[in-house]
């Protein structure tokens, strides 16, 4: 399972590592709508609804878990780099043990909050017992969605990015598999999409428990489950600014569609068709994070911190190429796109499909700005310094992303660009505030004034 990145060509390595990333972020979110598009046959418009916001507040704490899993996902690494084995049993016996007690924690706190969180997010009264049903189900799978992440991290520390693309993969194919069984066989509705759900993470977590066992993939001893301050210090110092930091990028997007619902029907349908055609386009710059996180990480643990800076640098051109490259082509082709989504023959229907052309134009050149700060997040991330990461985010966000996207409503009711532009301009923004704390950086590391953690 182990994979030595330190060596070779860079540009290499990246390819070979984030390809299988990007396949297993598509079956991921392929894995989300899967739900939506099954109850979507079988049932009515409030469990589709309620299936809708479940997924929502679901998709928000898997991006807690997955952020803070990132700070075992750099340990590890940087340990691979350093050759040293049994700190890698170190961090991966006590990832294990942070990350029981913390999805235990999350499951009884969320299953005690359950009908508040459906209250507070204002759930359609019709929606309501649907979607109790089934947040109840999935916050009882939290241990299952938990372990999945965290045995992701641990082979993608090790430099395996391909185990965790099978995993999920068979997680995929299980859920569609007992969406069909519990919801069209059974009748139960958002239940069965739940149920669905938190059986198929059960049985990836049991096969990638299997692959361990089997292929011997990890030498753990009683010692390693040991808790070690320093070991899982580590790794909440660099998980938790990361947490933060996606979790306030989904809070901002809850924001924005609030602002859009009050511009009217037709608005926020627009808005919320591009937010899904940017999910899956987002998908090339967001798993740059996790590739030069991963890749500066070992290098890093090695004692070249050449090769990272490489890293990052190949990670920004890929990055910035691709989103100019669709920033482009979407400034021809944005009416169309958002028609594969919407009938134009429909009530409404062309005006979404115009709006959501101006909103798209204007928010797909975040695509670009996007890919190059989450390019420098996992630079940070791999020299230990994670916190810059939720740093230039937040600014962005609370100065920019937000209040932009406010101010551009109000002056420009008739039109989604300028809103759309002030997405990508908060995502400016952050890249103006990574290339000063980059360089800044790399003066205190040549210094000696900082060391690499």
């Amino acid at each position: 399972m182990e994979k030595n990145l330190t060596s070779g060509s860079v540009f290499r390595n990246i390819i070979l590592f984030s390809l299988p990333y990007l396949l297993s972020y598509f079956l991921q979110t392929l894995y989300g709508m899967a739900d939506l598009f099954i109850i979507g046959q079988f049932d009515g418009v409030a469990s589709t609804t309620a299936v809708s916001i479940g997924s929502q507040v679901m998709h928000m704490l898997t991006v807690i878990i997955v952020g803070l899993a990132m700070g075992t996902t750099v340990s590890i690494a940087q340990a691979v780099g350093a050759r040293e084995s049994k700190r890698v049993s170190q961090n991966v016996g006590n990832t294990v043990v942070l990350f029981m007690i913390v999805s235990l924690a999350f499951m009884v706190i969320l299953l005690i909050l359950v009908r508040p969180i459906v209250a507070l997010i204002s759930t359609p009264a019709e929606a309501v017992n649907g979607t109790i049903k089934y947040l109840t189900i999935c916050f009882i799978g939290i241990p299952f969605i938990t372990a999945y992440n965290i045995i992701s991290s641990i082979f993608r520390g090790m430099g395996d990015s391909k185990s965790p693309m099978y995993f999920i993969a068979i997680a995929c194919v299980t859920n569609i598999v007992l969406d069909y069984v519990f919801i069209g066989g059974c009748h139960l509705g958002p239940a069965g999409a739940a149920l669905g759900t938190t059986v198929s993470q059960a049985v990836s977590v049991v096969v990638s428990l299997i692959v361990i066992i089997k292929k011997r993939s990890i030498s753990l001893c009683r010692e390693d489950f040991k808790p070690c301050k320093d070991t899982m210090g580590k790794i909440l110092s660099i998980g938790i600014p990361i947490a933060f930091q996606d979790g306030l990028i989904q809070v901002a997007f809850i924001i924005i569609t609030i602002i859009a619902n009050r511009r009217g029907l037709n608005d926020a349908a627009a808005v919320g068709i591009v937010e899904k055609i940017i999910s899956f386009i987002f998908l090339v710059p967001s798993s740059m994070l996790s590739t030069v996180s991963a890749l500066g990480a070992q290098n890093i643990g090695a004692g070249k911190p050449e090769r990272a800076r490489k890293t990052l640098r190949y990670a920004i051109y890929i990055a910035a190429g691709f989103g100019f490259v669709v920033a482009v082509l979407m400034q021809f082709i944005s009416e169309p796109v958002v028609g594969l989504f919407t009938d134009q023959n429909t009530a409404g229907g062309a005006e979404v499909i115009r709006l959501g052309g101006q909103y798209l134009r204007g928010y797909i050149w975040d695509c670009m700005f996007a890919g190059m700060h989450f390019s420098f997040s996992g630079y940070f991330c791999a020299c230990g310094k994670s916190g810059l990461s939720f740093l230039h985010n937040i600014i962005a966000i609370s100065l920019v992303r937000v209040p932009g996207a406010y101010f551009m409503s109000k002056l420009f009711p008739a039109t989604l660009y300028p809103m759309g532009l002030a997405t990508a301009t908060g995502s400016l923004l952050s890249v103006i505030i990574c290339v000063i704390a980059y360089v800044i950086l790399q003066k205190k590391f040549r210094s000696g004034k900082l060391q690499y953690e």
